[in-house]
């Protein structure tokens, strides 16, 4: 298995975790926001560890904003990381794949990404690119052989959402995520969506006309 973050020292400590139960994780320093360099990396990873089978895109960050911060640093960072990021990589490993006629990708969305969401102007934006990007692609992916997946998660514990300093509904651990996400791996699903009273939640709010929408959201959030 390979591993690719931006920093070492976590990099390190994974790989090191990895080793002490057996297992074996090559840890790579990389950018998923260089474009050229993620493409070096795809290149690099086929021809010296073999053809990649499964790609996890698991980029994203997120900047708390505000209507006073639309088209600031936050908000352009968060588009570079989740949209850009992600892309930077699909393209290389579609390249790498399509010739064998096989291989899956999977794309950290959110259920943030189903419809706007107060403080998350930039984040909502950015995640519902991603699945509509996922969506357009899964028409051509699926004609060469290649298995695109959207993986959308609610709030999980992490390093990312303990700098949230709002309630967050349905909270479930890492590991718990991590072990869903694998089973969604296996079953082949387009989605792989998570835990399942916010996933429908949310999907039942982003049924309803827009005056419902924002009224139930404010009320909830209380924003």
């Amino acid at each position: 298995m390979v591993a690719v973050a931006r920093r070492a020292s976590e990099l390190a400590a994974l790989a090191g975790a990895a080793a002490e139960k057996g297992g074996t994780i090559i840890a790579i320093q990389g950018d998923v926001t260089d474009r050229y360099a993620m493409k070096a990396l795809v290149e690099n990873v086929e021809q010296s560890y073999g053809p990649i089978a499964l790609a996890f895109l698991n980029v994203g960050t997120f900047f708390p904003d505000s209507e006073d911060d639309i088209g600031g640093d936050g908000f352009r960072k968060t588009f570079d990381v989740n949209v850009n990021g992600a892309i930077n990589l699909i393209g290389p490993l579609v390249r790498a794949m399509k010739p064998r006629g096989r291989g899956q990708i999977a794309v950290n969305g959110s259920v943030a990404g189903y419809g706007g969401l107060p403080r998350a102007i930039a984040y909502s934006a950015s995640k519902a690119a991603l699945i509509a990007m996922c969506e357009a692609l899964k028409f051509d992916l699926d004609k060469i052989g290649i298995t695109i997946q959207l993986v959308s998660p609610g709030f999980v514990k992490t390093p990312l959402t303990a700098k949230n300093d709002f309630p967050m509904p349905f909270l479930i651990p890492v590991e718990e995520a991590g072990v869903r996400i694998v089973e969604g791996f296996e079953t082949g699903g387009f989605e792989i969506a998570f835990p399942r009273r916010m996933v429908w939640m949310l999907k039942a709010l982003n049924m309803l006309p827009y005056g419902a929408y924002f009224w139930l959201v404010s009320k909830t959030t209380g924003r």
